[in-house]
């Protein structure tokens, strides 16, 4: 009698945890959110047939006290179409990462926004996502036929809604989403 009543406890023991066992498998796993990016530099470089321009923004403490160091390398010509490449880099990596593949990686779900005063130049997409939308790491600048001055501004939209009106010829007014970067160039046109 008493073997068989330590089998029964052998098998109930077995059984309850097989139960525990495969109950854990099903658990609910929690769904994997896409992090924010950490941009601390973009740099912008223009070039035309003349000249080659770097923009650079670098900010390693990121909504912290310092203010970014913004450098533009030389003035702008008037009347000249450029050609236009952004890149988004986290510096406090190591070593560097280049979230711009990352951007490029996930394009339907990014666009790189540019706004400037009107005369300072008007800005054409050069790169399309899988849905023939814009992402804007390249692009081309032509600037406007007098001597000017303003600020550039380049924003990188995290899941902007690419299909609003006029999001697509680059209008960040309606464009929604999180702001992943935003940097303010100076811009001098002679």
């Amino acid at each position: 009698m008493k073997i068989i009543s330590q089998k029964k406890s052998v098998y109930l023991g077995a059984f309850l945890l097989s139960i525990f066992v495969f109950s854990s498998c099903n658990e609910v796993k929690p769904e994997v959110v896409n992090e924010d990016e950490v941009i601390t530099t973009v740099i912008t470089v223009l070039t035309s047939s003349s000249q080659s321009v770097l923009l650079k923004s670098t900010d390693y403490d990121g909504y912290g006290p310092a203010n970014p160091i913004v450098t533009v390398s030389e003035p702008l010509t008037k009347n000249t179409v450029y050609t236009g490449t952004v890149s988004f880099l986290n510096e406090l990596a190591d070593p560097t990462e280049n979230v711009s593949e990352e951007v490029l990686e996930e394009a339907e779900e990014h666009q790189v926004f540019f706004q400037a005063p009107v005369g300072l130049g008007t800005f054409v997409y050069d790169d399309l996502d899988a849905n023939e939308k814009p992402i804007g790491l390249r692009f081309t600048f032509t600037t406007g036929s007098t001597t000017n001055s303003g600020n550039l501004t380049v924003t990188l939209r995290h899941s902007p809604n690419k299909i609003n009106p006029g999001v697509s010829d680059g209008s960040i007014l309606n464009a929604g989403g999180a702001t992943d970067a935003e940097v303010i160039y100076p811009i001098q046109i002679q």
